[in-house]
């Protein structure tokens, strides 16, 4: 039986899009350069701060002047980053069932942990999860399995009997490389082009509250 959820944070648990967005398009103000919209930014914020920049900017990172944009612009989301951030509608309703059935969570993201823990403490949930393991906590990242594993451990449980919920490839992929159930956040930043089909998940929730169905129904098949 599914006994512990794992979840991505950007785009998964958390909607972090909004000041991801604010501080992307205030650093565009101070290059000259005009504002994306939110919805264009949005597919990108589950992939990085790297990634962001690259859309920003049409540069690659190899380019002179992207690490200091790149740093320029973890500064300033680093100054909001929870201004506008909040859980997606369902999440808490989720993770009450979660607790109220002796089942245990925690996060697995890539977002180093300057940035995790404040989102995580403005959220009220650090002292939920059974663990927060962020882009720098182990020597790897997704779609490495290493932080997945590590999870497990600092949570006590085994990958076996574990759920990790994403909404990025490199999440499926990290999840089903440690050995877990995997399950795909639709609702999350996806961009239009890609084919969550294909990523072998075992299965795709559009809301967060689908969770509960999908936990009841595995571990009623059990």
């Amino acid at each position: 039986m599914i006994s512990s959820v794992f979840f991505d944070l950007d785009g998964t648990l958390a909607d972090t899009a909004p000041d991801l967005a604010a501080a992307l398009n205030q650093i565009l103000q101070e290059q000259n350069k005009p504002a994306l919209p939110l919805e264009s930014i949005r597919p990108a914020v589950s992939l990085g701060g790297n990634a962001m920049i690259k859309l920003a900017f049409s540069m690659e990172e190899d380019d002179p002047e992207f690490d200091e944009l790149r740093q320029r612009f973890l500064e300033i989301y680093h100054q909001r980053l929870h201004q506008d951030t909040h859980v997606f509608p369902g999440i808490g309703k989720a993770l009450d069932y979660i607790e109220a059935n002796n089942m245990i969570w925690g996060v697995v993201t890539n977002k180093p942990e300057w940035l995790t823990h404040p989102v995580m403490e403005q959220l009220n949930l650090t002292q939920r999860t059974a663990c927060i393991v962020s882009g720098d906590t182990t020597e790897f990242r997704k779609p490495h399995p290493g932080p997945m594993l590590y999870a497990c451990e600092l949570a006590k449980c085994v990958p076996e009997t574990s759920l990790y919920v994403g909404d990025a490839l490199r999440d499926i992929e990290a999840g089903r490389a440690a050995g877990m159930k995997t399950l795909i956040a639709d609702y999350g930043y996806i961009a239009k082009d890609e084919n969550p089909e294909t990523w072998n998940a075992d299965g795709s929730i559009s809301e967060p509250e689908e969770i509960i169905d999908w936990l009841e129904k595995e571990n009623r098949n059990i």
